[in-house]
């Protein structure tokens, strides 16, 4: 089978810009999915550079909250720290304080993080099966935004992880050696179904990553192995990324 094509990359001049442009695309696949569909699915992204993102989802002053019709809209994750809901690493605390308290979303699956690993990944994936296609294929998230790390790693697919070879578990527990812990992370299965899928990179740190993430040929960091096998691949990066 043949590779799918490569990301488009969206040029912001600075974090500011980027969340903006972020925000414009989640609103407008918002409107299209529950146009087409009845409902919006998204899988959010955790690490520091979304937040910035979801404050303008939730912001009554901005244009993109009253556009997203969140009565439709249902929430996952793609990873998940091994911590309860209330550390200040959690990925579901960072979205709940900049967005999820804010929005009527219809919907919100958390990431069990305070659970046993191989448990919490059990249970998120219980929770995508349910939404499976008839077909028994996991479902098809409308979008899903992930980040970006120095090392090329996204979601919490690290180089060297088991769980990039991962085909028959929806939701991964690897060991990360790099952070010193579990993590709890939606495979390639999931994340290739995507009818969209939205890399958000901020940063000079991230430069070297994004390069390579960009490259054409065999994928060399974890990121370029995800691919929508039938969706748009975009790539969200501001200046200091990009170059």
């Amino acid at each position: 089978m043949a590779r799918p094509p490569g990301p488009a990359l969206v040029r912001a001049a600075d974090a500011a810009a980027l969340a903006r442009v972020a925000a414009e695309e989640v609103a407008r696949r918002a409107e299209e999915a529950v146009a087409a569909r009845g409902r919006f699915a998204i899988a959010l992204a955790g690490g520091s550079t979304p937040r910035a993102l979801y404050a303008l989802l939730a912001d009554p002053a901005a244009p993109w909250r009253e556009r997203v019709p969140w009565a439709r809209t249902e929430i996952w994750f793609g990873d998940e720290r091994c911590v309860p809901p209330d550390h200040p690493d959690s990925n579901y605390r960072t979205a709940g304080e900049a967005l999820l308290e804010h929005v009527p979303a219809a919907a919100v699956h958390r990431i069990e993080g305070e659970r046993p690993p191989a448990e919490a990944a059990a249970g998120y994936e219980a929770a995508l099966r349910r939404a499976a296609d008839p077909d028994g294929s996991p479902p098809r998230l409308d979008l899903v935004l992930l980040g970006l790390g120095a090392d090329g790693h996204t979601a919490s697919l690290f180089p060297g992880s088991p769980a990039l070879d991962e085909r028959a578990r929806w939701v991964a527990a690897p060991f990360v050696p790099a952070v010193g812990a579990h993590r709890i992370t939606l495979t390639l299965p999931v994340l290739e179904r995507a009818r969209a899928i939205a890399f958000l990179v901020s940063g000079a740190e991230k430069r070297a990553a994004l390069g390579r993430l960009l490259a054409p040929g065999t994928p060399s960091i974890p990121a370029a192995r995800v691919r929508p096998l039938d969706g748009a691949l975009l790539v969200l990066a501001d200046r200091a990324a990009a170059g």
